[in-house]
Formats: C-alpha cells, structure tokens, sequence
C-alpha cells in the first residue's frame, strides 16, 4: 500500500525554515539528504527549547538509530516551509519521531518522516532512562498517541 501524505493536524509542534541555496540539487529541488538536516534541526530545537536539552554540557544525549523519509512533492529554493514534529512512540530509553515537511501555506506534507532516538549517558553511550523533563516534553508531542 502506497504511503499517504500527512496533514497538518497530525502533527503538535512547528518550526519555520527557509530552504537555502545549497539545499537544490541539480535536478532543481531541495536534495533529499537535505531533509534529514531539517528533521534533526527541528527536533533538536524543540528538545532545547521545551526539556531543557543542554548540548554541550548534559548528561543526557540522544542519538539517532534509524531514520526514514517518503516524498510527496518537491520543494525548491527559495521557499519557505514548516517542519512539523510529533511522538510517535515514548519507551524507557527511546523516542519515535514523526515529522512533516510542509511548504509555507500548504496542508498537506511534501515530505513526512521518522527518526528514533536513543538517549544515553554522554559518558559511557550507555542508554539511560528518560529525564523527566525530557519524558513531560515528549509526552507533549505525542498527545493522545501514548
């Protein structure tokens, strides 16, 4: 069964970009590698944002284990768009991302994908339970998902 694009309503949390010059390709639109820079950026920003996610000095890191992406319509330079963030799935030591890209004024994903992050003692790479000011954030995401 062929994957459907999204809508805007499925997702709990937005953040605003632009494309860049370097995001096109030369076939004329947005390189589809460029897509997972925008998933990392916008979930990331969310983490810093809303649970307190200290980069540089946390004990507490996320790494991603899988990703995935399916494409709908292109999107091109120059043009604005949302990256819309949701939780798919919360577990002990994980959390399952969705996100859709969604190109200024549309309702309907250009591009919707997953990313799986797996938070571990900065240290040792060890996973670790979920702060709970990361879990309180996360949990926000998912909504009625849980």
């Amino acid at each position: 069964m062929k994957t459907q694009p999204h809508q805007r309503c499925d997702y709990r949390w937005f953040l605003e970009m632009p494309t860049r010059w370097a995001d096109n390709d030369v076939y004329g639109h947005v390189n589809n590698t460029a897509y997972y820079g925008f998933f990392d950026t916008a979930v990331n920003r969310y983490l810093i944002e809303n649970a307190g996610l200290d980069i540089h000095e946390g004990k507490q890191i996320g790494l991603v284990v899988q990703t995935g992406c399916s494409y709908f319509s292109p999107l091109k330079f120059p043009c604005g768009f949302e990256i819309g963030v949701r939780a798919d799935r919360v577990g002990n030591t994980s959390v399952t991302y969705g996100l859709g890209v969604f190109e200024k004024g549309k309702e309907t994903a250009s591009a919707q994908g997953m990313f799986v992050h797996v938070y571990v003692d900065r240290q040792s790479r060890k996973p670790i339970r979920l702060s709970e000011s990361l879990r309180s954030a996360v949990m926000a995401l998912a909504g009625d998902r849980q």
